[in-house]
């Protein structure tokens, strides 16, 4: 009766169940899994959603890609960013799921292949299969800094490969895709007509100074069709505004092509909201308060694990150039699902790697999204476990 899409069960893991079972129980824990900005603390103005109330949202008048003014304070947010984006190649959606759900049907028949970085967050399996496309993994080499492998993309090309998606930085490893390696996945994608889709969601979180501005950028580019994905959610700190976007990059004829499509697509469904859109450049120049507090905070956390882990031969933090997640290496003496097992039984909830395809074990995922102080005593309570001394913070 079902579609074979979804799963006959939602299956949980053992973690997803022991967190319930201790909520349920009312047994405190410090959660270094936090991704929701709107519960971490942060201060938003009382009137930060007033611009919602536009008495010009009591009036429906569709454009499926977007209103005009709209498209236009989402070109101004990136040049602010130092990019120059015509209005007219911007897409306004829901969030950037809905985006990847409108590229996949522009871009892919059923059963198409769809190239996904690995590690990275796990919904794309998710997205894709809902799309009836396929999930490729192409891994991401961990020498120093996590970069494309190209030798396992260019193993994971089919004749059946329409995209290939780029998280920059990527969530959860942080690592922005170079300038240099996105020329190369140009001069790879462009002569066989496949698209690159670039999650830039977390663009403007930096950990490592100057790090945005070396990598490439997507929507700037004229060899190869590209489309780059933002959104209120993460830039401005209000998943629940739901108001994404997407820039269609390359050739001219391609764009308007892809434009075309978009716009059929984005036309059946009209899925953005009438009062986002007009709220859309008061949100972006209001939310730069909220921004700049989720900016400091992260890179702050940052530092403080790094100082806390710094000296210990038993623990690792990967090097991570942005976004709201750090990766801690810690020593194979159990599995990974016994080990964050272990931890929350101590009071401190983390991920672990193999929830996002790391290769191998053993990784922890930690956010750097909760207040200062909670942060640090949920790094002392992991820390403990493999005898590392955590630094005061």
């Amino acid at each position: 009766m079902f579609s074979s899409r979804l799963p006959d069960h939602a299956a949980t893991n053992r973690l997803t169940e022991a967190v319930r079972a201790r909520r349920a129980r009312g047994d405190a824990f410090i959660d270094l899994t936090q991704s929701n900005p709107t519960a971490a603390g942060f201060e938003y103005p009382d009137d930060l959603l007033t611009p919602l109330a536009d008495p010009r949202g009591l009036r429906y008048a569709p454009s499926p890609l977007g209103s005009v003014e709209a498209r236009r304070a989402v070109a101004a947010d990136y040049a602010r960013q130092g990019l120059a984006i015509d209005p007219g190649r911007i897409v306004l959606t829901a969030s950037t799921s809905d985006a990847y759900s409108l590229l996949f049907k522009v871009l892919a028949n059923a059963g198409d292949d769809v190239l996904v970085p690995r590690p990275s967050y796990p919904l794309f399996d998710y997205l894709t299969g809902l799309d009836l496309v396929a999930a490729r993994h192409y891994d991401l080499d961990v020498h120093g800094a996590w970069s494309i492998d190209f030798a396992t993309l260019e193993r994971q090309l089919t004749p059946r490969t329409r995209i290939v998606l780029i998280v920059s930085p990527n969530n959860p490893t942080g690592s922005f895709v170079s300038a240099a390696d996105l020329d190369r996945l140009a001069a790879i994608c462009a002569p066989r007509d496949i698209a690159i889709v670039a999650d830039e969601v977390f663009v403007d979180y930096e950990l490592e100074p100057g790090a945005a501005a070396r990598a490439g950028r997507a929507a700037a580019r004229q060899d190869v069709l590209s489309f780059s994905l933002g959104g209120l959610s993460k830039t401005v700190g209000l998943p629940q505004v739901k108001l994404g976007w997407l820039v269609v990059g390359g050739p001219d004829h391609l764009a308007q092509a892809a434009l075309e499509r978009l716009e059929l697509v984005c036309d059946t469904y009209l899925s953005v909201s009438t009062p986002a859109q007009l709220a859309a450049a008061a949100l972006l120049e209001r939310g730069a308060f909220v921004r700049a507090q989720i900016g400091a905070r992260v890179r702050a956390n940052y530092q403080a694990l790094l100082a806390a882990v710094a000296g210990e031969a038993s623990c690792r933090v990967r090097a991570s150039e942005g976004g709201w997640y750090a990766v801690l290496q810690v020593p194979s003496l159990e599995p990974e699902e016994d080990l964050v097992l272990r931890l929350l039984a101590d009071g401190v909830l983390t991920h672990p790697g193999y929830f996002y395809d790391f290769p191998r074990q053993s990784f922890l995922i930690v956010s750097l999204l909760p207040p200062e102080a909670s942060f640090a005593a949920g790094v002392s309570r992991v820390l403990r476990h493999f005898n590392c001394t955590a630094t005061p913070l």
